[in-house]
């Protein structure tokens, strides 16, 4: 398992590759156009227009909506050139106007000097955000490689671990032939989306290709179609393959769960250990069904104890009574 470091991204790229989706067009500030962006979080710079700077978080994608158009419309041009000259004398990375309103041109003027980009969005600013923000949470989510296979099954992402040639793959195919989805084997590509959730993809490159030893490589879309594939899942519950061994303890009950951590999000890990015959697929299957039934409050392991804890009080109590009954 390996830590990516985090993607550079550019005005320059953020620009072409959402130009479409935020409605975005150039006004000015060409020559900054490679600036970085280097935080996910956009910001509504309303009181360093006014000239309360104490707070004012520039690293962040500046955005003007009609609030603050109105406002800088509203001053004296000595005032508005004044209000703008404050708001660039930081490094912010671009500034971007939303609703399409056109801004003032002493904004274009004054930016273009500082070299700082300032784009224009015909969204509205509550979906401009939104839009800009899901985009930025996806570029600047921690993320880390994982070598291992994931699968949905029964809509629960399980996430095979286990050495090279213990059969993770296989037990994948035959997870996709029994109708489940394969979301990335060999290399998976995990990253965090929020404080509980990572989501696994595929590597590009590779895909919902699979290696199967003794045949090759084999595309799992083609042979078995389309609904045989997911692009990403969230991972739920890791499963670590491991080879039998005698002198090891394996869990028989299910009380005590373990867990490992994965980009700072915790979920549990079952160890299965693989030995010839033993049908890894049905394991599966059960381990995901499990797993939503502890989702929904429900734990088999636990019911069994507390009924046969019920039945053994009964048992004392009935013994009691009919040793004192002398009737």
């Amino acid at each position: 398992m390996s830590a990516e470091p985090t993607p550079a991204l550019t005005v320059e790229a953020l620009f072409k590759k959402r130009k479409e989706l935020l409605d975005l067009s150039l006004l000015g500030g060409e020559e900054g156009i490679s600036r970085p962006i280097e935080t996910n979080e956009v910001f509504r710079p309303g009181l360093a227009l006014a000239g309360n700077t104490s707070r004012f978080a520039y690293k962040r994608v500046q955005i003007l909506g009609e609030t603050e158009l109105a406002f800088l419309a509203s001053l004296s041009p000595e005032e508005r050139v004044a209000s703008i000259q404050t708001l660039t004398s930081f490094p912010v990375p671009l500034i971007i106007t939303s609703k399409g309103i056109v801004p003032p041109r002493e904004l274009i003027e004054i930016a273009g000097e500082s070299k700082i980009p300032v784009l224009s969005s015909r969204l509205s600013t509550s979906e401009l955000i939104r839009r800009l923000s899901l985009y930025l949470d996806n570029v600047f989510a921690p993320t880390i490689t994982k070598h291992g296979t994931l699968v949905d099954v029964y809509g629960v992402g399980l996430l095979y671990t286990g050495k090279s040639g213990i059969g993770k793959s296989e037990c994948a195919l035959d997870l996709v032939e029994r109708g489940h989805r394969l979301v990335a084997d060999d290399i998976v590509k995990i990253s965090r989306k929020s404080e509980n959730t990572i989501i696994g993809v595929s590597d590009q490159l590779l895909g919902q290709h699979m290696e199967v030893r003794g045949i090759g490589i084999i595309d799992i879309e083609k042979l078995f179609g389309i609904r045989a594939i997911r692009l990403q899942k969230r991972v739920e519950v890791e499963v670590h393959l491991t080879y039998w061994d005698d002198d090891d303890t394996y869990e028989r009950l299910g009380l005590e769960e373990r867990y490992t951590t994965i980009l700072g999000v915790e979920i549990p890990v079952i160890t299965i250990p693989v030995s010839p015959g033993k049908n890894i697929t049905v394991i599966s299957e059960v381990i995901a069904m499990t797993h939503m039934l502890k989702v929904y409050g429900e734990s088999p392991a636990e019911k069994l104890i507390e009924k046969q804890r019920q039945k053994i009080q009964r048992e004392a109590s009935t013994t009691q009574y009919l040793e004192s009954d002398y009737e």
